[in-house]
This record gives structure tokens, sequence and C-alpha cells, in this order.
């Protein structure tokens, strides 16, 4: 697979060095920086091409769940931390894995299998104007998707529910990955956890879009961009 170039953002450095020796025995992770705070890891990724986070929950400013809220554009992040109690809310928000401190090799190697799976099991296909085709693995199955019948896709925890008009996929993915994949002149991202097809849209109410009998919501930072794109008369 291609490298993936990731950063660890944590305030411990004995943390930081056990992770970086782990990173070093990855073949396809390339470590890009390293920040001890999440301010500082914030104004980093502006000038950064990131695919992965390894991210600490407790440091001093900003903690690690704040930071992740204030992130627009979430690749996939491995929390690690010395307590257990943030597990719950960091799936929240779609985190790819949580590791308790210390992190030892066996442990770090079966997160990055999650990471790679995640990376893999949405592939598209050589495109062609106006029939775009996507491959998603289901099980042992590669199953053909046309981006054309997509309605809306869903993050649910570290899967992604693809609905199409015909059936649902679920797949192990992250909606970064998916996102970067999609034409943007057809798809919008307008929640955390919702990519819409923009002809699939029946109605907008306020912060609400009605697909289908389906009513999706629409979060205030996605909503400018979900506006501009739309053919206004």
């Amino acid at each position: 697979m291609s490298v993936m170039n990731c950063i660890v953002v944590d305030d411990d450095p004995m943390s930081t060095e056990a992770l970086k020796k782990c990173i070093e025995n990855t073949y396809f992770l390339k470590l890009v920086d390293e920040f001890a705070s999440a301010e500082d890891a914030l104004e980093g990724l502006s000038e950064l091409s990131v695919d992965l986070i390894f991210l600490d929950v407790e440091m001093p400013g900003m903690s690690g769940i704040e930071f992740i809220r204030s992130l627009k554009d979430v690749p996939q992040i491995i929390i690690t931390s010395a307590k257990s109690n943030y597990a719950a809310e960091a799936f929240d928000y779609n985190v790819t894995d949580y590791i308790v401190k210390p992190v030892d090799l066996d442990r770090f190697q079966k997160s990055i299998e999650r990471v790679r799976l995640m990376n893999e099991n949405f592939q598209v296909s050589a495109r062609k104007p106006g029939n775009d085709v996507f491959f998603v693995k289901e099980d042992t199955r590669l199953v053909k998707i046309n981006a054309k019948d997509i309605s809306y896709i869903e993050a649910k925890a570290d899967y992604v529910s693809i609905n199409t008009t015909k059936k649902r996929h679920t797949i192990l993915s992250t909606m970064k990955a998916i996102e970067s994949k999609l034409d943007q002149g057809d798809f919008v991202r307008i929640h955390r956890s919702f990519i819409v097809r923009l002809d699939s849209i029946n109605e907008i109410d306020n912060n609400v879009v009605s697909i289908g009998d389906k009513l999706l919501p629409v979060s205030r930072s996605y909503k400018v961009n979900l506006m501009e794109k739309l053919n206004m008369l």
C-alpha cells in the first residue's frame, strides 16, 4: 500500500519516543512531525498533509477530544491515553482505535492493521466521465457501486454506511478516505457524520436535508459549503 503520513501529538516525551519506534518499524508509515500540544498540532496541520494522527487526550491547554472537535478535515486518528475512560467519547468522533498506554509493539501493530484495512476497503476504479465506479470490500467480496446510485453516506463509529438507491453497504473505513475519492462536484459533506449526493436532495429546511424519507442534519460548519454548491435560481 502507499505510504501514510502521520504525526504524534503528545506532551509526554517517553510516550512520543515509544510511538516513534513503533512507527519506524512499520513500513507504510512516515512520521512527518511531532507536537507537544494540540494547539501546536493545529497550527502545524495547516502546512502538512497527514493521513494518521496518534493523539493523547490529557494535555495542557486543549485536550485531545477538543482537538478532534476543532478539525474539519479529519484523518484517521488513534488515541493513545493512560486512561481508558475517554474511549466511549472518542469513538463518538469515529477514531480508528484507542490504545491504553504504555504502547507496546504488538498492540500497536493490531491498531495499524485496522488503519490499513480502513484505507483499503474503499477503492476507486479507473474513472470515466459521468460514470464513476467504486469497489467496496464486504467480507471477502469486492462489490461494485456506481457513484450515481449513492444517496448519502453515514459514519457509524469506526464503520461507514454507503446508502444507495438499491441497498446499504457497511464497510470498515473513514469518512475522509471516502470523501477524498468522491467527485466534489456531485457530493458534499453536510455534517461530521454525513456526506450526500447533491442531486439526491429533495428539500432543505433550516438545518435539515431531506433525501427520500430520510432527514439528515446539517451542521453550521458545513452549511456554507452546501449552499455554495446548490444551483439556485
